[in-house]
C-alpha cells in the first residue's frame, strides 16, 4: 500500500533538477520585447535622438554666420571688387583710357556755333548713317572714320586741342586732306585734325586741352563741305565715333 501512494505521488509531481542546478526563469529582456508597447516606443525615442542632434547642428551652424549685415554685404561683393583688381591688374591701361577719353572737349573755340556736317561710319548703323557717312572722291565711296565739324554760316573758326598730350605729326598742305595734325595722348589715343588751312604748333610740341593749334580751312576730298575740320579719335589705334565721347551740346 505504502509503495502504491508513493508511486502516485512521484507520477503527480513536476519533475525536480538534481541538487546543484539552477531551474531556468525567464529572462527579463525577453519579457519586456514581449510587450506590444516596446517597439513603437523605441521608435519614438530614436526619432527624438535624431530630431536633437538636426536641430543642435543646425543653432551651431547659424552661429558662425556673420550677423553684421554691413559683414554680409562685404562678402558679397568682394569677388567683384576681386575680379575688377584682376582685370586692372591685366591692363592696368583699360580703366585709364575711360577716364581720359570722358574728359574730352570740343576741338572748337564755340561749339554753340558749332554742327557735325558729316557723321562717323557705324558699323552697324541705319541705311541712312551709312547714307550720310559716305565720302565721294571722284569715283570712289570712302567710310568717314571721323565727324565733321562746321558752322551754318561756313565761316572759318579757330581749332582746338581736345586733350592734353603730345603733336606726333604735321603735315601742312597735304595735297587731298588739307593740313593734318596728329597728338598722341595717354593710353595709345590719338586725336587727328585735317582740312585746316595752317598749322599754330610743330612736331613735338606739348599742348594742353583748349590750345589753339589751327585754323579751319578746306579738303580736296571733302570740297562740298566747306570751311571744316574734320576731327577723328584712335584707341589704340582703332578709330572711335567722337561723338560717344565728347560732351553732349
Amino acid at each position: 500500500m505504502n509503495e502504491q501512494n508513493k508511486s502516485n505521488q512521484n507520477h503527480g509531481e513536476t519533475p525536480k533538477k538534481s541538487q546543484g542546478e539552477l531551474v531556468s526563469q525567464p529572462s527579463t529582456w525577453k519579457k519586456l520585447l514581449s510587450k506590444r508597447w516596446v517597439y513603437p516606443a523605441a521608435y519614438v525615442a530614436a526619432a527624438a535622438i535624431i530630431l536633437t542632434l538636426v536641430w543642435v547642428y543646425q543653432d551651431v551652424s547659424q552661429k558662425k554666420l556673420p550677423q553684421d549685415p554691413a559683414k554680409v554685404s562685404d562678402t558679397v561683393k568682394a569677388p567683384a571688387a576681386n575680379e575688377a583688381s584682376k582685370d586692372a591688374a591685366k591692363d592696368p591701361k583699360a580703366v585709364e583710357v575711360t577716364a581720359t577719353v570722358v574728359d574730352m572737349a570740343w576741338p572748337v573755340a564755340d561749339a554753340k556755333n558749332i554742327k557735325v556736317v558729316k557723321p562717323f561710319f557705324e558699323e552697324n548703323g541705319t541705311a541712312e548713317n551709312h547714307l550720310a557717312a559716305m565720302v565721294q572722291y571722284n569715283d570712289t565711296f570712302i567710310p568717314n572714320i571721323g565727324i565733321d565739324l562746321g558752322r551754318e554760316d561756313d565761316k572759318t573758326f579757330e581749332v582746338k586741342a581736345a586733350l592734353d598730350g603730345k603733336v606726333t605729326r604735321v603735315d601742312l598742305n597735304a595735297a587731298v586732306y588739307g593740313t593734318i595734325i596728329e597728338i598722341t595722348h595717354d593710353n595709345d589715343v590719338k586725336t587727328i585734325y585735317q582740312a585746316l588751312s595752317d598749322a599754330k604748333v610743330k612736331e613735338g610740341d606739348m599742348v594742353k586741352q583748349g590750345d589753339t593749334i589751327g585754323t579751319a580751312g578746306r579738303s580736296e576730298i571733302e570740297k562740298d563741305l566747306g570751311n571744316h575740320v574734320h576731327f577723328e579719335v584712335h584707341e589704340k589705334g582703332v578709330p572711335v565715333n567722337p561723338e560717344d565721347l565728347l560732351p553732349k551740346q
